[in-house]
């Protein structure tokens, strides 16, 4: 089982519009959609699309159409009891993949609620093989919290990913190497954060075909105890360093249409692939898979595995250490395309 948390969920509602936003201005749309969301059950209904047993771990009311909106997709969760309602998040959607998000604070937890989810998780984590920590932390939870998590979680056998940004990413950070989780999964402008990198230059230099800022930023991280670290880089592509190695994968053209949700189908794609036992080569193949076939895909919606095409991703060995223009290219493996 893969475990999911998202402390601060939401009710996700896309409005699709005909031509760019104009501020100011009046728009009518085209379409509008609503889902559950939130990164960790974003994470949770890709995986459950793929048929790998999931469970979303969420405060939530009784009552709540978040839960409604989660058992209409099919996804397992665990809800918390809390007394506040999700927070409703808006998308706008324009022509060419360009999308502006408004998301609201969320609901204030209480400390009952607050540690009624650190033993909710801690407890489905023993019998679990990852545990996914995803998101922003909602009023009433300090930033340090997801430290506190990680290094409980470390006293099981299941391993650990966190995707978050700003005060509970550097909160995480500033106490490693004792809360460095098995997987970290920034983008440019959180890897920069933890690395003190520029966030511009790591994907102008991915988008040339050089990813060594990217690499030795996500070496840095190894260094202080983080298993693995996989940087997605927007259109670039995305790397992926270990202590064995790093690689570096370039995703197929696409036109785009939404970026949300592609970094929470790429971690669900990274997840599928080692739950599988798949090589460092192509749980990155499928991690981009995922996360380009989001892309693809209007305001909220998530991939399934049929809209995933690992075979399109190019995915080179780095040299290691120090990375040099010489690479080769691995073919894709039949284990990612099951």
């Amino acid at each position: 089982m893969i475990v999911t948390l998202t402390a601060n969920p939401s009710i996700d509602r896309t409005v699709v519009l005909d031509s760019e936003l104009v501020r100011g201005g009046v728009h009518r749309a085209s379409t509008t959609s609503q889902d559950p969301g939130g990164k960790g059950v974003n994470v949770a209904r890709v995986l459950t699309s793929a048929g790998v047993q999931a469970m979303a771990v969420l405060p939530a009311s009784t009552g709540d159409p978040l839960l409604e909106a989660l058992n209409s997709a099919g996804v397992r969760y665990c809800a918390v009891p809390s007394d506040g309602l999700a927070r409703t998040n808006i998308t706008v959607s324009e022509p060419g993949g360009t999308t502006t998000k408004i998301n609201e604070p969320g609901s204030p937890l209480s400390v009952t609620t607050r540690d009624a989810l650190f033993d909710t998780i801690l407890d489905l984590g023993r019998d679990a093989a990852w545990v996914a920590l995803s998101g922003s932390l909602p009023p009433g939870i300090a930033g340090g919290w997801y430290a506190d998590l990680v290094r409980a979680l470390r006293t099981t056998s299941c391993k650990v990913a966190v995707d978050t940004s700003d005060e509970p990413l550097s909160s995480l950070a500033t106490s490693f190497p004792e809360s460095a989780p098995d997987l970290i999964k920034p983008n440019s402008e959180e890897l920069a954060q933890l690395t003190g990198v520029d966030a511009d230059e790591l994907e102008r230099a991915a988008s040339a075909g050089d990813p060594t800022a990217a690499v030795e930023a996500g070496r840095i991280l190894l260094t202080r105890g983080v298993g693995s670290v996989l940087a997605t880089l927007g259109s670039a592509g995305a790397v992926l360093v270990t202590s064995d190695g790093a690689w570096f994968a370039s995703p197929p053209r696409i036109d785009a249409i939404s970026t949300v949700g592609a970094g929470d189908s790429s971690l669900a794609g990274y997840i599928l692939a080692d739950i599988e036992r798949c090589s460092p080569a192509d749980r990155l193949r499928r991690a981009v898979a995922f996360g380009t076939a989001a892309t693809a895909l209007p305001g909220t919606t998530l991939p399934t595995p049929d809209q995933a095409r690992p075979e399109a991703v190019t995915v080179h060995a780095l040299d290691s250490p120090s990375i040099s223009n010489s690479s080769s290219t691995i073919p894709s493996s039949s284990s990612t395309l099951s």
